[in-house]
């Protein structure tokens, strides 16, 4: 249980929801989510403490909590950067985080794919 309220587990779930949103994203066709950045993000969902390192010393010098984890998730998914977090609040994710919080404890770690997530209907209705 208390792996469940972890800090790793808080912005491990942040890095599936933004890897779920760039997935979206590319099948809605922007065309700047390539499939290595996609790769990249898969691979690096779970945090490392060097991840945390990384996010707490950009946290201090931004001030902000989700930027910071974004700038250390594009440390190690550097062909993803640019795309981590595209279009959506910092708002969004951490709501979205704690929808996605309940479920963990019916599937474990994995957080499963939503079938529509949040920001592909608006995004489908901007770029048609």
């Amino acid at each position: 249980m208390s792996s469940l309220f972890s800090q790793r587990s808080r912005h491990s779930t942040w890095r599936q929801l933004w890897l779920y949103l760039a997935e979206a994203e590319k099948e809605l066709g922007i065309e700047t989510i390539s499939d290595e950045a996609l790769k990249q993000m898969r691979e690096h969902l779970t945090l490392t403490d060097e991840d945390f390192e990384v996010a707490r010393v950009e946290e201090k010098r931004r001030r902000h909590d989700v930027m910071a984890h974004v700038h250390a998730f594009g440390e190690v998914a550097p062909a993803a950067a640019g795309i981590i977090h595209y279009g959506v609040s910092t708002v969004l994710v951490s709501s979205h985080r704690s929808q996605a919080w309940p479920r963990r404890r019916e599937y474990g770690s994995h957080v499963p794919k939503p079938s529509t997530p949040p920001t592909s209907c608006h995004l489908s209705e901007v770029l048609r």
